[in-house]
């Protein structure tokens, strides 16, 4: 491992310089494009070089990131500790260790990836040549540590990643045994969009004085995003589907309740004649992977897609985000959206809501302090259908993004939030990463 040139940085407040980053990662930050930090990145990055613990609390799409893996790489090669990043997804952890790999493989810095839906071999392998930072999802890391196959004794920088999607999956058992193993002297940086109970308890258990920086308010949405919603029976949401696409010929996110619906909704976009594929947790992680990667390079137009894409997936250029069906959770709308008008680009959010959905609509409302307009249904499509939906069938599996158990009843409904603050059960069922 290279040192790091950790001599005279330079002061200006538009770019990465005067944050305290050492020089030679500045150089890096040109060399990848990083010209301009976001102002998590601001905030947080001055106080974690420093090597103080840090709660950082900022909506999705707002450079979390870069805000921990800057000073986490930088001080790794000072104090030759291992950093340690937990996360709730696949996809988001592998998102991570590209982004830490691209900062430290320079400087000679190895990272590694430790997930579900991989050999377990491999992974072994690669701990076994003693990477500078492991990006972990709980439940494979957990298994690791009962074969004793990961050494945990040397992490000096433990990051909580989306924090509250992790304990809202019920990881929270596993966040727990992860905490009680590694060395309690230790940085520990927390970030995540909202700020529950459940995560105040472990901050004022496992971390030590932490500053808490925050750049948004819960229910804070991205600048440029347009927001409609069309009030639709779920016998025609798919052939307001089909006009809307019509309608936006760019990228289009559609967001599925369940795993099943976004299948289905795939293939029928599919039989209109456009370019799709879907992501859920059904399908492996080599199919996962190939429809996010499609869906980046323009191989897929549409991406259908259960929550497990909500957060921390970096797609730029999406054009709508579509809400197929409401989400479980008022906040997770605003994850949602901001998969569109991201790094200061426009874009649109449109979301079906049917007839008996109208006080989840008011749920969004409330938290985003915003009255969506209601757009008027497009000719052929019949505002007083009956009939199932013709995706989502009556008792469908309700479990979201990986199979934490997400589903409400209400009586039937295609919907229902839970109460904010709700905690979920510990011991169900968790989602297998």
């Amino acid at each position: 491992m290279k040192p790091l040139n950790m001599s005279r940085l330079e002061e200006t407040d538009k770019t990465f310089r005067g944050l305290g980053i050492a020089p030679d990662l500045l150089k890096r930050l040109d060399e990848l494009k990083f010209i301009h930090p976001t102002p998590i990145q601001r905030k947080a990055i001055p106080i974690a070089v420093q090597g103080d613990d840090v709660i950082g609390i900022a909506q999705t799409g707002t450079g979390k990131t870069l805000a921990f893996s800057l000073p986490a790489l930088q001080r790794v090669a000072a104090t030759k500790k291992t950093c340690l990043v937990l996360t709730p997804t696949r996809e988001l952890a592998l998102q991570v260790e590209e982004t830490m790999h691209k900062l430290g493989s320079p400087f000679g810095l190895r990272t590694a990836a430790v997930i579900g839906g991989v050999s377990i071999h491999r992974q072994i392998q690669a701990l076994k040549k003693k990477p500078h930072a492991i990006v972990a999802t709980p439940g494979r890391l957990i298994d690791l540590v009962n074969q004793k196959k990961v050494n945990l004794s040397m992490v000096g920088i433990l990051i909580l990643d989306e924090a509250d999607r992790m304990l809202d999956m019920g990881f929270e058992p596993q966040i727990k045994k992860i905490l009680a193993v590694v060395p309690k002297e230790r940085q520990t940086l927390l970030f995540s969009a909202t700020m529950p109970e459940s995560i105040t308890q472990i901050a004022q258990k496992y971390m030590q004085k932490p500053l808490r920086v925050e750049v948004a308010r819960a229910g804070t949405t991205a600048e440029r995003v347009e927001q409609e919603v069309f009030i639709v029976p779920k016998s025609e949401k798919i052939k307001l589907v089909e006009s809307l696409l019509q309608e936006y010929k760019g990228t289009v996110l559609i967001f599925s309740r369940t795993k099943h619906g976004a299948k289905n909704i795939a293939q029928k976009i599919r039989g209109m004649g456009h370019s799709a594929t879907e992501l859920h947790s059904n399908r492996s992680l080599a199919q996962r992977k190939k429809s996010l990667e499609g869906f980046k390079n323009g191989e897929f137009r549409i991406l259908v897609a259960t929550d497990i894409v909500a957060r921390g997936i970096d797609v730029t250029d999406i054009e709508l985000v579509l809400n197929y069906d409401l989400p479980d959770n008022p906040d997770d709308y605003v994850h949602r959206i901001g998969r569109t008008a991201r790094a200061g680009s426009s874009g649109k959010a449109i979301s079906f809501v049917v007839p008996d959905q109208k006080r989840d609509l008011g749920a969004i409302e409330r938290l985003i302090r915003t009255k969506i307009r209601v757009g008027d249904l497009p000719e052929g499509i019949d505002p007083h259908a009956q009939g199932r939906d013709e995706v989502n069938r009556p008792g469908d599996d309700r479990r979201q993004s990986g199979g934490h158990s997400g589903g409400r009843s209400r009586g039937g409904r295609t919907g229902g939030f839970k109460r904010s603050g709700a905690k979920r059960s510990g011991g169900g069922q968790r989602r297998s990463n």
